[in-house]
Parts: structure tokens; C-alpha cells; sequence
């Protein structure tokens, strides 16, 4: 048995704090799998409740040093976010103001004698009292950081922050009360460091909610209350009090609550949120409804199917934010690298105070000291720790919005490497349901015809039955009822009306039967069939009086969906259970040269294993359930589906709207997102690179170098935001 559980943490300041968090909770026993991302500051923890609980792993976090809260209400998670910017917010005010006196002062390190600077300004023990409260009160939360970092023998960017304004802070501290020695006072330093960090953190924070628009918006969809209907009585009801069984009413203008079933009432519904869809479908009695679309124009009574916590919408929500927190595989590259990198720096550090002080510039502490901390701030790794969460919340999120769902954050990486389509043809290239195509009568009246066989049909449940009577109610006003009618095993129907025997048939039916009239429909029968047609024939009295064809049609975007799967230079393939000849036709109607009829579910895995052997990325799509085998053997497997449970249970990725276009749309979002990682680690090692020779020599100050390091974090959530604007 395995349980999972979500985690909000706060106390996160860098990537190594992420790591640290994975690296201790992975080894307690029970623990299976740890995901901690930084850029939405939560965590996914999937662990065995026999051998430990969460309480356990929740304690475990809280000894490292942050603060875990396991994720229940998201509405409380953004209040406390809320809360956390406000006084991020103020700690920066007041830094910045406490750190003005203190940047005046910087003026007469540059000898600019023309600007006025008040004495008191200069004065050590004024400086000593602006700087005490922003180094040991507004900083205390990079001290806890620290300290907890290094009890578990871990350096992340608390480390790196404490070890240079601390260095600032004390030597100014050392020469403030150290006779005719006060000269070189660092104070503005230290300060400047804090708080261009809290400048760094905040504009990072703020860009970084931009990120999280796509669950904000999905969280949106979700209503707090419903009315419910009950012995002829209406009342307001919380969604989370709401049980299957329980009816709802449902006005026009309003949002579905809650999944469920139409048992009173005619409306459309504007189920856009989870098809992409605009145009409203119609919903009548027995028909389903899912929470989060919109009733349009008539009141419904629905009766509710699931719990809040087990809607369609409630599991999209799920799965977006899984795919936001679980990590791409170039991300653990990130993680190691990150891992060696605070202890490097910090001996980069001493090297370089060590080169100032015994050959550069012989005997002079405060100018070795400001090229160490130099040195310490500029190599903070916060850019490198945000370079994949940031691309991957943002292009997981812009999937969303278009029906999209990557189950996990790593399948977005591994959907360009594949080379390789391959469609299953029912509910995938087709519409999935029969549709009559053509009707030819040879005797009776049409209208008599149909009611005839109306009635006939509308007694049996087979597919093809469901397509006919479909038809016929579009043509007729009333359909007579007949009674029962008898199966024809493996051939169709019969049934008596007004004395005289009906039979609704396939050909080989009458063929094998002998029937005389036969011979002068079969040419017509060839020729529809030739066409990939199912043809079912009717007589009355053994005398066939006409012909239907039923087909499954092609949805209309498919042909141009797959023409741009090939554009991206994928190949196409088409499994089917079908016929040949109907395969075949499906086949070169879509562009698709490649396909195999006739394959059972088993047959279409080993197919699959079989382009695998031969070196190809398979990326399998189907309808998410006779087609589970393949979705599971393929390296990608996508379920197609409008909004239905299997669909969002089935395969790597959902397509909740049934276009294939969103296949295309899914790889272009793959391909662009880890490009933009890309871009965000070649920006992170680009500015290190250059960055740490220019702090080493002497040419960045520690200041510039903190504003410096707080640009690196900000440019890179920048650069992953552009994500949100994908041209498709």
C-alpha cells in the first residue's frame, strides 16, 4: 500500500534547500519518493503508511529547519503566501530605508567631494545602529537557514549570505571600537547585501505567482456552495458536505457544482473548461455534467455522482499541480551540480581573501575581506535551483489551458525525444460512433420505411442499431412501438409487423439465406462496402425493400492534424481492430501510409515493442481503455477523452479534447519549454562564468554584486514566463 501527500513548505531559499529536503526525507524508512520543488514551494511525499506516517515525515522536515504544512485548502495556502509577501514586503522597506544613511556614506569611499554628506552620517557608532537591527532582526530568517543547513552538513545560499554580511559586519564591528582605526567601516556592505537579497526575493516571489496562473485559474472554476433539493425544499449547501445521491439545482448563468447526472430540466452547457470546446452542448435528462462548466440558459436538477474531492475538475487540479512539482530529468543535473557548488564557492572565497591579503594587497583585511565577499554573493546559486521549475510550472500550465495534462513534470521532457506517432483509429481518427451515411429504398414509401425500421431498432442496444435509430428520429416524427424483436445471432433482427416478418440484416445474412432478390442490390452493396461502410439490408415478407450504410466518419481536424505531426518530422503509424478495408480506407482518407488492421489490444502492445526494438520513441494514443496495453508499453502514452474518468486515469498525458491537434500542440509545448530551460542554464552558468573572475579581481563590489545575483533569479522566472505566450 502506498499513500501520497502533498506539502507546502516554507523556509526554501535556493535549490540546495530543495535538495537537502529530498536527500534527508528519502532516506527515512517507508519513504519511496520525494519531490520538493522550489519555485511553488511544495513537495510530494509518496511513502509506505506501514512503515511510516506523516506525522514522521512532517517532523523530519521540521527538524531540518522549515516549516512543512500538508496541502488541504488552496485558498489557505494563497491567503498565507498572501501574508508571507506583505512582510517580505516590509522587511524590505525598512532595510532600504535603514540603508540609505548608509549608501550616502559609500560616497566618500569615491572621493566625490562636490555631494554633501552629514557628519553624522560618517559617525562608526551611527552606522553600528542602522546596520545592528537589519543584520540580526530583519536577517534572523538567513541565520535559521544557515544554522540548520550546517547542523545537517548541507551549504545552500543562507550560508553563502550569513558567512559574507557577517564577515562585513563584524570587521566594521572590530574597527568601529578600535582607536584612530575606523576608516574602512564596511557597514553599507553587509546592508546592501541584505537588502538588495530581500529586493531579489520579493520580485522573485512576485513574478514567480505569475508562473502559477494556470492552478489559480483552475481553482477558480471550483464553486464554495450549491443549493440542494429535498422534499420539494431548496438550501445552501457547502460542495464538501455534498454526497452521491444528493440532487442539486442548477439556474441558468451558474457553474456546475459537482459531477453528476441530469434528472430534471433541458439546458446547454459551456463545457470549454474541459474540451476547449465553446460551442455549448445540450444537456437533457440521463445526460452527465461535470463541475466547473457553466449552465447556460435553463434550470437543471442533477444528481450528484462523485465527492468534491473525486470531480474530473478536482483530479485535473491534481494532476496540473503533480506535473509541476514532480522534476524533469535535467533537473537532477541541476540538483548534483547545485550540491557541489556552495562548498566550492566558499573555498573560492578563502582562496581569493587569502591571494588579496597575502599578495595583492599585502596586510589590508577589509579590502580581502570585500573581495571574499564578493565572491560569496555573486556565486549564490538561486538562478541555476529556479532554471527548470519556473519553465516547467509555466509550459505545464499553458498545456492546461488548452486541454493538455502532463501526469508528471518529466513527461513534458521526454515527449520531444520520441520520433514516432502511432494512432489507434476508433475514437482516436474517427468521431468512435457510427453515423448512417447512406439510405436506399426500393419499394415502400421512405417515411414507412424508416418508422418500420425505427421501431425495429430502437428495441436492441448494438451500436450500429443506436446509429440507424438516431437517424430515423431525425427524419420522422413518430416511431410506432412493435414490441420485441429477435436477435439474429451474428446477422441482426427480425420481428413481425401488422402479420407481415421484417428482417434488418447484413448481407452474408440473405446471401447465405439464398434470398432471389439479392442479385440486384448486391453491386450497390459491394460499392458501399468498397467505401469501408457497414450495410445492413431490410425485408419484408423476403423481399428486400432497401439498404443503410452506417460508417464511422472521420473527425474533421484529423487529416490536418496528422499533416502537421509529419511537419515535425514525426512518423505516423495506425493500429486498428477494424477490417482491412476499412482500415485502409480510414488510413489514406487521414495521409497515413503506415497502419495494421485487424489487431487486438495484446497485438497492438507487441506492435509497439516491436518499432521500439527498432530504435523509434513511441508515442502511443488512444482512448485511454481498450487501448491501456499499448499507452502502457509506449514511451509516451496519451489518452484521448472529453473529460471522462478513464481518460484523466489513463496514460502519461490527457488530451481532454478529442482533436488530434492537441498532439502537435502537446509536442510544439515540449519542445519550446525545454528549450527554455535551456536558455535559463545557459544564463545561470554564462553569469557565474563571467561573474565570479570579475569578483575575484577586484571589479565587482559586494553590493553590486548582491543586486547583481538578485537580476541572475528574476531574469530566469522572466524568461520562463514567456512561456505563457507560445504561439501554436
Amino acid at each position: 500500500m502506498v499513500e501520497s501527500m502533498q506539502i507546502d513548505i516554507k523556509g526554501m531559499h535556493c535549490s540546495a534547500c530543495a535538495t537537502r529536503i529530498e536527500k534527508v526525507v528519502t532516506k527515512m524508512d517507508g519513504v519511496l519518493k520525494v519531490n520538493v520543488n522550489l519555485a511553488t514551494e511544495k513537495g510530494r511525499v509518496m511513502f509506505d503508511p506501514n512503515q511510516t506516517s506523516k506525522l514522521q515525515i512532517l517532523n523530519k522536515i521540521k527538524k531540518i529547519g522549515f516549516e512543512p504544512i500538508i496541502s488541504r485548502n488552496t485558498s489557505h495556502s494563497t491567503e498565507s503566501k498572501r501574508k508571507e509577501m506583505v512582510r517580505l514586503t516590509w522587511k524590505f522597506i525598512i532595510s532600504a530605508i535603514l540603508s540609505i544613511p548608509l549608501i550616502w556614506t559609500m560616497l566618500s569611499h569615491m572621493n566625490l567631494s562636490f555631494i554633501p554628506i552629514p557628519e553624522i552620517f560618517l559617525n562608526p557608532l551611527f552606522q553600528l545602529t542602522l546596520a545592528t537591527p537589519v543584520q540580526f532582526i530583519i536577517a534572523y530568517p538567513f541565520y535559521e537557514g544557515a544554522w540548520s543547513a550546517i547542523k545537517n552538513r548541507q551549504a545552500n545560499m543562507d550560508v553563502l549570505v550569513v558567512l559574507s554580511t557577517t564577515a562585513a559586519y563584524f570587521y566594521s564591528h572590530f574597527l568601529t571600537f578600535t582607536p584612530s582605526n575606523n576608516n574602512g567601516l564596511h557597514y553599507e556592505t553587509s546592508v546592501l547585501i541584505i537588502t538588495f537579497v530581500l529586493l531579489g526575493k520579493l520580485m522573485e516571489a512576485k513574478t514567480k505567482r505569475k508562473t502559477m496562473d494556470a492552478i489559480k485559474k483552475l481553482n477558480q472554476l471550483q464553486v464554495k456552495s450549491a443549493i440542494k433539493y429535498e422534499n420539494g425544499e431548496e438550501s445552501e449547501t457547502f460542495i464538501h458536505q455534498i454526497v452521491p445521491g444528493d440532487v442539486l439545482l442548477v439556474k441558468p448563468g451558474e457553474k456546475i457544482p459537482i459531477d453528476g447526472q441530469v434528472v430534471e430540466g433541458t439546458s446547454t452547457v459551456n463545457e470549454a473548461m474541459l474540451t476547449g470546446e465553446s460551442i455549448p452542448v445540450e444537456k437533457s435528462i440521463g445526460n452527465n455534467v461535470y463541475s466547473g462548466t457553466i449552465n447556460e440558459n435553463g434550470v437543471l436538477k442533477i444528481k450528484a455522482t462523485k465527492k468534491e474531492s473525486e470531480t474530473i475538475l478536482s483530479k485535473i487540479i491534481g494532476i496540473v499541480e503533480e506535473a509541476q512539482i514532480s522534476k524533469p530529468p535535467i533537473q537532477h543535473i541541476a540538483d548534483k551540480f547545485t550540491g557541489i557548488f556552495v562548498p566550492i564557492v566558499i573555498i573560492i572565497a578563502i582562496a581569493t581573501f587569502l591571494l588579496w591579503y597575502v599578495n595583492l594587497n599585502p596586510g589590508q583585511m577589509g579590502d580581502a575581506i570585500e573581495k571574499a565577499i564578493a565572491v560569496l554573493i555573486i556565486s549564490c546559486p538561486c538562478a541555476l535551483g529556479l532554471a527548470t521549475p519556473t519553465s516547467i510550472m509555466v509550459g505545464s500550465g499553458r498545456a492546461a489551458q488548452l486541454g493538455i495534462l502532463f501526469k508528471e513534470g518529466k513527461m513534458i521532457e521526454l515527449l520531444s525525444k520520441n520520433n514516432m506517432v502511432v494512432l489507434d483509429k476508433t475514437g482516436t481518427i474517427t468521431k468512435g460512433e457510427p453515423a448512417v451515411t447512406d439510405i436506399m429504398v426500393r419499394n415502400l414509401e421512405e417515411k414507412l420505411f424508416l418508422q418500420l425500421i425505427g421501431a425495429i431498432e430502437k428495441n436492441t442496444n448494438h451500436p450500429i442499431a443506436k446509429a440507424i435509430v438516431k437517424e430515423v428520429e431525425k427524419r420522422v416524427d413518430l416511431i410506432p412501438n412493435i414490441g420485441s424483436a429477435t436477435t439474429i445471432p451474428g446477422h441482426g433482427v427480425k420481428a413481425t409487423v401488422d402479420g407481415k416478418q421484417i428482417v434488418i440484416a447484413n448481407p452474408s445474412y440473405f446471401k447465405k439465406q439464398g434470398n432471389s432478390t439479392f442479385k440486384d442490390i448486391e453491386k450497390d452493396v459491394k460499392g458501399l462496402e468498397d467505401e469501408g461502410k457497414t450495410v445492413v439490408l431490410v425485408s419484408m415478407e423476403e423481399q428486400l425493400q432497401g439498404m443503410i450504410a452506417v460508417a464511422d466518419e472521420m473527425k474533421d481536424t484529423s487529416e490536418k492534424a496528422i499533416a502537421r505531426l509529419k511537419k515535425l518530422g514525426l512518423s505516423v503509424s495506425m493500429l486498428s481492430g477494424d477490417n482491412k478495408n476499412t482500415a485502409k480506407l480510414v488510413a489514406k482518407k487521414a495521409g497515413i501510409e503506415h497502419f495494421q488492421a485487424e489487431v487486438t489490444p495484446q497485438m497492438k502492445a507487441e506492435l509497439i515493442k516491436n518499432y521500439q526494438n527498432k530504435g523509434q520513441g513511441v508515442i502511443m494514443v488512444g482512448d485511454g481503455i481498450n487501448d491501456a496495453p499499448a499507452l502502457t508499453v509506449a514511451n509516451i502514452g496519451m489518452a484521448m477523452g472529453n473529460g471522462s474518468d478513464i481518460a484523466v486515469d489513463s496514460g502519461d498525458i490527457t488530451l481532454l479534447n478529442n482533436d488530434l491537434n492537441r498532439i502537435a500542440d502537446a509536442i510544439i509545448i515540449s519542445k519550446k519549454t525545454m528549450l527554455n530551460v535551456k536558455q535559463n542554464f545557459v544564463w545561470a552558468f554564462i553569469y557565474n562564468i563571467i561573474s565570479i573572475p570579475l569578483a575575484i579581481t577586484g571589479v565587482l563590489p559586494p553590493w553590486f554584486a548582491s543586486a547583481t545575483m538578485a537580476f541572475s533569479s528574476v531574469s530566469v522566472v522572466l524568461n520562463s514566463l514567456r512561456l505563457k505566450n507560445i504561439r501554436i
